[in-house]
């Protein structure tokens, strides 16, 4: 369920922050006019599921590769420009594995940075997929596309839309999270 949350309330105002367009990645240089422009970040806290990854190489997914599903919630940081992300991984042994980060925003744009990661860099746009969401991660030795959504199991033509973008993107690897168990409950710490 998302909520709507005013920017005073992130502890962004909107004099030093201006919220900037989602982009919308292409298909192979098709361009499709997103119809509703999205401000960020307050339309993407909330609740999402991990769907998807792809990237150049096997390698880049290998992380996912154990997993059966992830949940993850997206919240306004306790500073301004700050995003607190909580998720818990359900293995595909079954046990629950909780995590938590904090994305830095960077004004006027939809890049994040991860605390304490200096080397990675992250990259929001926009999905034509009712409810989803894509970031592309950049790192030392790694690129992929991952691709989210309001609900755990959406529709297959939202996964064959960002298998096929992402392939003329150069993303050969891809990796669809199984999903067959109940997802872990998220914690609120």
């Amino acid at each position: 369920m998302a909520t709507s949350v005013s920017p005073i309330v992130l502890g962004i105002s909107r004099r030093y922050f201006r919220p900037p367009q989602v982009p919308k990645l292409y298909v192979c240089g098709a361009r499709r006019e997103n119809p509703q422009p999205q401000t960020f970040p307050e339309p993407h806290l909330g609740q999402w599921y991990f769907i998807a990854g792809a990237a150049p190489t096997k390698e880049e997914l290998a992380t996912f590769d154990p997993v059966d599903n992830i949940v993850f919630n997206m919240a306004a940081g306790s500073a301004p420009m700050q995003l607190q992300l909580r998720a818990t991984i359900r293995m595909k042994n079954g046990h629950c594995v909780p995590r938590k980060w904090i994305y830095h925003l960077t004004e006027g744009s939809t890049n994040l940075r991860t605390e304490g990661r200096p080397d990675m860099k992250t990259e929001l746009y926009a999905s034509s997929c009712p409810g989803g969401i894509m970031l592309k991660e950049m790192g030392q030795g790694y690129q992929r596309f991952l691709l989210y959504n309001r609900s755990p199991h959406p529709p297959e033509k939202c996964v064959e839309e960002f298998q096929s973008l992402t392939s003329c993107l150069d993303s050969k690897a891809f990796l669809l999270t199984p999903r067959n168990q109940e997802a872990c409950e998220l914690s609120n710490n």
